[in-house]
């Protein structure tokens, strides 16, 4: 089973927990993108659900294959969020933001009743910080913003480059108009920590750093998909 097929597997195992009538949070990502695909489906033959995306490229994936989006704003309540992971650990916590959503993606999670993460095998990880973790950060005080998030690394024993993700041409923006700094600490041995110390400097808009929000991950593997809870 190669890796698509995986995600495949992981985005039909969350697409069981999704009733008719449900209002919807739908996650951006290559993972997630498989279960809108699925999700479509369902729609065409005959579900209903009202979707809030987590990003610009989500909304144009879902109204390409008919299904009905609302915004937050019209659907400040979800009953259900369905979106990928950068890295999972045993106690649920991750790291999003690989495509740039992590703020959109943390807003919509923290207005659903419940969150599902989906993912293959090789997100699950014994401690989050193998990935780079997304920071973003707001452009004004750029210089001034990543030294405090130097200094609250080098606080909590955490080492490693920090950088502005690149883009295109130049630098890249989120759908916010902001900046992402790419941190690479290689561990994370308290997330809690430093998402706490990251939402104290003022520069920052959100971190990756995603803690108490998941309820259930779905992680797929050559064998079928298991599940991880909290």
């Amino acid at each position: 089973m190669d890796a698509r097929q995986m995600k495949i597997k992981a985005a039909e195992a969350a697409l069981s927990h999704v009733e008719d009538g449900m209002r919807l949070g739908i996650g951006t990502g290559s993972t997630a993108e498989e279960f809108v695909r699925l999700l479509a489906e369902k729609v065409a033959g005959g579900m209903r659900i009202e979707g809030v995306p987590t990003s610009e490229r989500t909304a144009r994936l879902c109204l390409e294959l008919g299904i009905s989006l609302k915004s937050l704003d019209e659907l400040p309540e979800l009953d259900l969020t369905i979106d990928g992971a950068d890295e999972v650990d045993a106690k649920l916590r991750l790291i999003k933001g690989g495509g740039g959503a992590l703020l959109r993606e943390k807003i919509v999670a923290a207005a659903s009743a419940r969150m599902i993460v989906i993912a293959d095998e090789t997100k699950v990880v014994d401690t989050l910080g193998a990935f780079k973790l997304p920071i973003e950060v707001n452009p004004f005080g750029l210089v001034a913003t990543r030294k405090a998030v130097e200094k609250v690394a080098a606080r909590l024993g955490l080492s490693g480059d920090i950088v502005v993700r690149e883009g295109g041409d130049g630098p890249f923006m989120t759908d916010g108009g902001h900046l992402i700094l790419d941190a690479s600490f290689g561990r994370i041995p308290d997330p809690e920590a430093l998402a706490s110390a990251l939402n104290f400097i003022p520069g920052v808009v959100e971190h990756g750093l995603f803690i108490g929000l998941a309820s259930l991950a779905i992680i797929a593997g050559p064998n079928g998909a298991r599940t991880l809870s909290a």
